[in-house]
């Protein structure tokens, strides 16, 4: 039997046909509309995963991290963690208890529930990585004009790809941008690593890692100069050109390129081509999120898109038009509450359902103890002493913690801190809607396809479990996962049950262009705000770099450290620091580089598969060397997620957390300074 889902292995929520043998799973494989087609060995392995050995298919339960997991009922482990939360709350307050929440169970239904549970127990402390992820992004667009794009590729005459590889994390989309190119449309890639586009880019510019924000500003100033934006969409529907042109007279072009290593005539060339290039967008990626400078940077691409008036048009950067559920969270609850990320206002409300994304904040209030002590942390679908920037600072926060309960499908570094491991379901085994399929008017439903294994459940179950446990079964009426997923849907007039009628998706509403015309943009001013009112009274800069570009555009800058690295590329086998005990998968990648250019090698006497240690002030890991020319002299990749398998591997050992973005709490995860040297074994 074939059943049509939404695949979440990992964030590009692909739709697929599974096959289901006597309710077990076969096999599965994407479904697109592209003659040529991306394979994915994580869908190809899905069998591996869902019937793993690793598997968690009973709750464990150990009230001492000296004594090793047991085996328990559902019921007495929520007996405990009952008891430890009434405990906290009657000692501490509600808000002495989190949830930090990773990727891998998604950001659409789930999250609702999550942030539900934490108000209604009386925390506002529900928190997910987003500062380190898009929703930092996403705020830049939310402040510019109102909502975070969504690039329309297949129709562009001009794609720009910035900070973003989608050969390895998007399948859809990257199909669609070699379905355009193969069309005609012109690719620009702004990357400083030589990725798969980047080989097949019309124009490559190799930027200095965490220098994209003054790239921006030099095309802008190109772009302005040149007179070559769109003066009827600037003239009528943007706010603050003015003041953005004092700012970009004051940035000279020939100093820009020295600062990010982009030769002038190629950033004047690129600017040329995307500002006439009419439909054009802009894929914006992870590669801009983990840095210093997130905010402004991404609000200067963002200025890009309305410069050439590119917003909300076929083939150019498309509006959402999101799909209007319940909003069911109770934020207003702990509205009088304050929580952990009091330091970060503006991130923290910029959207009504994202909430709290400055994972770093949580850490200083577990350590610090301001504005509050942290007690109690549920960990739902993350490994934050490995993914959390930092390590050994993450590690000390979870040791002062009273009690940590996990929710995972699989055990991982951060089950060393837990009392208590939930075990949830793989994405096959439960239904939801993924966050891919309500922002915009298309909604397809993630289906269950086979029944769960052994005592998992899915996330949103556990949450009403959980709930239960904790006397608060009147915020969660609900007796079944569908029967709260229709009251969410119930403004729109959809059911479950329709959705399950129309396995590969209902459009909502059709996509409408420059929907600003009838609504304006959905920003203060109801404009396109080049200048904002909004950063301008809490203590930001207005436009970006009204006040002068920073001095240090990268982590460690003031060390004398020789190298800058970078976070390594996401392979496709794995997703983080997910199915890296998949064995099927580590046959395709078993072991982590660290990627040296040739001439810095040749200069250390390093050849390839020697062993090197990269150093900060935090501390030494040590890989073996992977010679080449994908990354420029004088900056190493370094391979990600593998501290899942050994602390010598762990990336997050020698970043920092305390260094941020002003705006976002974004810490360089990034790009930081190290020092390289040969180890001698």
């Amino acid at each position: 039997m074939k059943k049509i889902t939404v695949c979440r292995l990992c964030s590009a929520c692909c739709p697929i046909e599974v096959e289901v043998s006597e309710g077990v799973l076969i096999g599965a494989r994407r479904i697109t509309a592209f003659e040529r087609v991306i394979t994915c060995p994580k869908l190809q392995n899905a069998k591996s995963i869902v019937y793993s050995k690793e598997r968690i298919l009973k709750p464990l339960l150990r009230d001492s991290l000296k004594e090793d997991f047991k085996e328990v009922s559902w019921q007495e482990a929520l007996n405990f963690i009952a008891e430890k939360t009434q405990s906290i709350v009657e000692k501490n307050g509600p808000q002495s208890v989190a949830l930090l929440r990773g990727m891998a169970a998604d950001w659409g239904t789930p999250w609702d529930y999550a942030v539900r549970l934490m108000s209604a127990l009386g925390s506002p402390n529900a928190l997910g990585n987003g500062s380190v992820c898009f929703v930092a992004r996403e705020m830049a667009h939310t402040y510019t004009y109102g909502a975070m794009t969504i690039p329309q590729v297949k129709d562009s005459k001009c794609i720009v790809i910035w900070g973003k590889n989608d050969r390895n994390t998007a399948p859809t989309m990257a199909e669609g941008i070699i379905y355009a190119k193969d069309k005609g449309a012109k690719l620009i890639v702004i990357d400083p690593v030589k990725t798969f586009f980047a080989d097949m880019a019309d124009i490559w510019l190799r930027v200095k890692p965490g220098h994209d924000g003054i790239l921006a500003m030099a095309m802008i100033k190109v772009i302005l100069e040149e007179g070559l934006f769109d003066r009827e969409f600037v003239f009528k529907w943007c706010l603050g050109l003015d003041k953005l042109e004092s700012v970009i007279s004051k940035l000279n072009l020939e100093d820009a390129s020295l600062k990010t290593g982009v030769p002038l005539d190629l950033i004047q060339k690129t600017a040329r081509e995307y500002a006439t290039s009419k439909p054009a967008c802009i894929i914006d990626g992870n590669g801009l999120d983990m840095q210093l400078d997130v905010f402004n940077t991404t609000r200067c691409v963002s200025i890009l898109r309305a410069l050439t008036g590119n917003i909300d048009i076929v083939g150019g950067d498309f509006l959402p038009q999101p799909i209007p559920l319940r909003n069911i969270q109770l934020k207003d609850k702990v509205s009088n509450v304050p929580s952990v990320m009091q330091n970060y206002p503006l991130f923290e409300r910029f959207h009504p359902t994202w909430g709290l994304h400055g994972q770093s904040s949580l850490i200083d209030s577990i350590i610090d103890e301001k504005p509050y002590p942290v007690k109690m942390l549920f960990v739902q679908s993350g490994n934050p002493v490995v993914t959390m920037m930092d390590s050994n600072r993450v590690k000390k926060a979870f040791q002062k913690l009273d009690c940590v309960v996990m929710i995972d499908p699989f055990m991982n570094k951060t089950s060393h801190f837990a009392n208590v491991i939930l075990p949830a379901c793989t994405c096959f085994e439960k239904t939801q809607i993924n966050r891919a399929y309500i922002r915009h008017c298309f909604i397809m439903l993630q289906h269950k396809v086979i029944e769960p294994l052994g005592e998992s459940k899915s996330d949103i179950e556990i949450v009403f479990e959980i709930a239960r446990a904790l006397g608060l079964n009147d915020y969660f009426p609900w007796n079944s996962v569908e029967e709260a997923l229709d009251y969410q849907l119930e403004p729109t007039g959809l059911t479950i049950d329709a959705l399950k009628e129309n396995p590969s998706g209902i459009w909502y509403e059709r996509p409408k262009e420059r929907k600003f015309i009838e609504k304006g943009f959905k920003t203060p001013s109801q404009k396109v705000e080049i200048f904002s009112e909004r950063l301008s009274q809490a203590g930001y800069d207005p436009v970006p770099y009204s006040s002068g570009f920073p001095q240090n555009l990268i982590g460690f800058a003031k060390e004398n450290l020789s190298f800058i690295g970078i976070s390594g590329e996401r392979v496709t086998p794995y997703t983080h620091t997910q199915f890296r005990r998949i064995e099927e998968l580590r046959k395709l990648d078993r072991e982590p580089y660290v990627d040296i250019n040739f001439e810095d090698a040749a200069r250390l006497e390093i050849k390839r598969e020697d062993l090197v240690r990269v150093s900060t002030p935090k501390g030494s890991i040590e890989m073996k060397a992977r010679l080449t020319d994908l990354i420029p002299s004088g900056v190493i990749r370094i391979a990600w997620g593998w501290g899942e398998e050994s602390e010598l591997w762990n990336l997050n050992a020698i970043t920092d957390d305390l260094e941020r973005d002003p705006v976002t709490c974004t810490p360089p995860g990034r790009s930081f300074c190290c020092s390289v040297e040969k180890v001698d074994k």
